[in-house]
Formats: structure tokens, sequence, C-alpha cells
């Protein structure tokens, strides 16, 4: 028989906060659906968390050239990053007539200010000093991204990796502006096709390849996911918060993260 009396709140309530978790619901409208939008919603901070966790997690190990354990926080994450994109189910098939009924309630609201999902856009290395801007009214969160773009992004840590391991990464590359957008380099393109003509002598290498293209892939379902889903409730309207909505998710679902692990497959 499992101990049912204690003395003040539960041991797993003590660990896991969920009462804490389950009153943050605080709904605008009479709508019942705004309950699902509501909790799916702050479902995906939890792991935007998570994820951001794992991917620094990773970064910290590449740095130390610790490989196997980068590995393991990037399997972890594509897990996890399963998990985020199935989080889209409860709300991808929303009418526009549903998702009127309590759309107003976001007032100014939008996704893209998500401080957390921006942190994991860094890490991508999609930086933008712009998009520090709407969070100038809360200091703790504006120095945490502050510091996170001008850090190395997950795949900066891999090429650092694979010039130590004595391949042309071009100093160019190694030593960019930390706090501007990744673009890609034909050279670094080479290095990777060079490391996938000879998995046997680069397998360790080629499987950390492997594992950032799970992730790149899934990145990418995510953002293709969230296109269906608005195109779905609002069509091509302007997005809340003022975005450019359906068209601004469509140019971001055509992109891909660590872009030459993509490319250089061409070339092998």
């Amino acid at each position: 028989m499992p101990n049912l009396d204690f003395a003040g709140t539960t041991p797993y309530e003590d660990y896991v906060q969920a009462d804490v978790l389950t009153h943050l619901q605080h709904l605008r409208s009479d709508d019942p659906g705004e309950m699902v939008f509501l909790v799916t919603t702050q479902v995906m901070e939890l792991w935007f968390t998570v994820i951001v966790h794992e991917w620094e997690t990773a970064g910290r190990a590449l740095r130390d050239d610790r490989i196997p354990e980068a590995l393991t926080a990037l399997r972890r994450s594509t897990h996890e990053l399963e998990a985020l994109n199935a989080s889209w189910n409860p709300i991808a098939r929303l009418t526009p007539a549903q998702f009127n009924a309590y759309r107003k309630m976001l007032g100014e609201g939008s996704g893209f200010q998500s401080a957390m999902y921006r942190r994991m856009e860094f890490l991508l290395g999609d930086k933008s000093a712009s998009m520090l801007v709407p969070h100038r009214g809360s200091p703790r969160v504006h120095a945490e991204l502050e510091k996170a773009l001008a850090e190395p992004g997950l795949y900066d840590e891999v090429l650092r990796l694979l010039a130590r391991r004595g391949l042309p990464v071009p100093a160019e590359v190694l030593e960019r502006d930390l706090t501007q957008r990744y673009e890609p380099s034909p050279a670094v393109e080479q290095v990777w096709a060079g490391l996938y003509a000879a998995p046997r002598d680069h397998a360790e290498l080629v499987e950390l390849g492997e594992a950032l293209t799970d992730v790149a892939e899934l990145v990418w379902r995510w953002r293709n996911d969230h296109l269906v889903a608005t195109r779905r409730a609002m069509g091509a309207k302007t997005g809340t918060g003022g975005s450019a909505g359906v068209a601004w998710l469509e140019k971001r679902a055509g992109k891909h993260v660590f872009p030459e692990l993509w490319t250089a497959r061409s070339h092998v």
C-alpha cells in the first residue's frame, strides 16, 4: 500500500509543480476551443525549453570534443521535436470560424514573440538582433536572448570541431560575426561531401552529420505543420500581432537549417 498521508503537499507535487501548471490557464472568452489552444501553446513552450536545453548540452559537449555525449543529446532532441510537432494535432483542424471565436483575445500576441522559440532559432543559426526588440520590456528575458545572439550556435560548434579534426573549414566561416544569420559556404559543402564520400574513414563525423540532419528535417516539418495549421485556420489573412501570416510562414518553410548537410548530398 503506498503512503497516502503527507504533512504538506505530496512529493509528486513538490517535484512536478502540477498545481502551478494546471492553474496557468486564464481564459479570455467563453469559447470551449480556447482552452485547447491555450494549453497546446503552453505545451509547445515547455517543449521549446527542453529542446534548447538539449542543444545547449550538445553544444558544450562538441566544444569539448565529446561527440558521443553530443549525439545522445541530439538524439533525445529528435524525440522531443517529434512530440513538439505532434502538438499541432489538437489545433491543426480548426476552421476559420472556430479560430475566430477567440482569435481577438490574442490581441497583438503572436508565436513569433516567444522568447524560448527565439532561443531555439538562434541555436539553429537563424540570428537577428531585431528579434530582441519585442523583449525590451523584460530585462531578464532580453539579457538571455542578447547572450544567445552573441554565442555560437549548434552548427558553429560542429564546424569548429571539424576544423579541429583537420578538415578545411574556411577561417571566414569559423570567425564569422556570430550575431548574424549563418550563410551557406561552398567550402563547407565540400567538407561534408568529402566526409560522406568516405564514411568508413569518418564514421563518427558522418554519424554526427546524420544526427544533425534528423534535427533539421524535424525543424522543417515543424515549420510546414505550422504553415498548414495557419492556412487552414485563417487562410491568407494578416497574422496575429501584425505578422505576415501565411506569406511569412511559406518563406520560412522553404528554408533548411544546417544547409550544407543537404546540398552536399548532390556531390557524393
